[in-house]
């Protein structure tokens, strides 16, 4: 049972509302309203042409798409890129080409992924000690660096 309600406001007539593309999967596809070229190591600004009302206690994560990655080397440069509660202006992609070759960003086309995920706000409390555990200050990453 679906129990959270995302508002969506189109900005431009022509832009793509997010969907699941199967009943089962976590991300929405996010579309482009534009046409741009991404060279080899540029990064760009794509425009969605939606603003989104969240619901209480969440964000929207945004995330890159696999098949872009894999295929043509295109990623986020703020990965996930976190569109807070109470953002009501438009929310924008900012694609990375890592790739060696020019890339083509069509209008309607998926450029990234949206996430909506729970918030937790919690309570900031100054420590003067930690509790202690058995992997301890060892292993920044999980095995050390």
């Amino acid at each position: 049972m679906n129990q959270y309600t995302l508002k969506i406001k189109r900005l431009v007539p022509d832009a793509v509302l997010p969907a699941f593309a199967h009943p089962d999967d976590s991300g929405m596809d996010l579309c482009a309203t534009e046409d741009a070229v991404l060279e080899p190591g540029a990064r760009a600004l794509i425009h969605t042409g939606l603003s989104f009302e969240l619901p209480p206690s969440t964000e929207l994560q945004l995330r890159p798409r696999s098949g872009l990655a894999i295929q043509n080397g295109i990623s986020m440069v703020n990965t996930p890129a976190t569109i807070d509660e109470g953002y009501r202006g438009e929310v924008c992609v900012i694609l990375i080409n890592l790739g060696s070759e020019p890339f083509a960003v069509k209008k309607g086309m998926r450029i990234a992924q949206a996430v909506l995920c729970p918030v937790i706000r919690p309570n900031i409390v100054e420590a003067d000690t930690l509790s202690e555990t058995d992997r301890g200050i060892g292993g920044f990453g999980s095995t050390g660096v």
